[in-house]
């Protein structure tokens, strides 16, 4: 069951990142223009263009190295260059930052600072629970590094 979690998270963290990497290329899909793709994605106020090409590579890079630490906690992939507590260590802090982003979804604050549609519904329908369960899945990869 680890082995498919791990699989499942890291196949879900590498479809993100390939849309970033196409973002970064300027690539507008699936929304037809970049302004309807910066209110889908982004929704801050008033927001007209996609953020920097720079932004979409280094979230690319991220959401790629989260993948492999789920890779290499689930047991996938082996490793011996890094010390396997780098790899908690780094799960725990993008456990940490994924359940926060996830809760930010429901509260008022956040919808202060993203609120045009249809990001705002997406953020609650889609994005959050996304990010909540993305988070939910390192932790149970984690808690299985505990076992004995």
């Amino acid at each position: 069951m680890i082995a498919a979690l791990s699989g499942l998270i890291s196949l879900m963290l590498l479809g993100l990142a390939v849309l970033h990497f196409v973002w970064g290329l300027r690539i507008w899909w699936p929304a037809g223009d970049e302004q309807a793709l910066a209110r889908t994605v982004v929704g801050a106020p008033k927001i007209t263009a996609m953020p920097a090409r720079s932004s979409c590579f280094a979230v690319t890079l991220a959401l790629s190295a989260i993948a492999l630490t789920a890779l290499v906690l689930g047991g996938l992939v082996g490793q011996s260059l890094v010390p396997n507590w780098l790899f908690v260590f780094a799960g725990w802090g993008a456990a940490a930052v994924l359940l926060l982003r996830g809760a930010m979804a429901f509260t008022p604050f956040w919808a202060r600072l993203t609120p045009e549609e249809p990001f705002r519904t997406y953020d609650r329908r889609l994005y959050g629970p996304l990010c909540l369960a993305l988070g939910l899945g390192l932790v149970l990869l984690l808690a299985g590094q505990a076992a004995p």
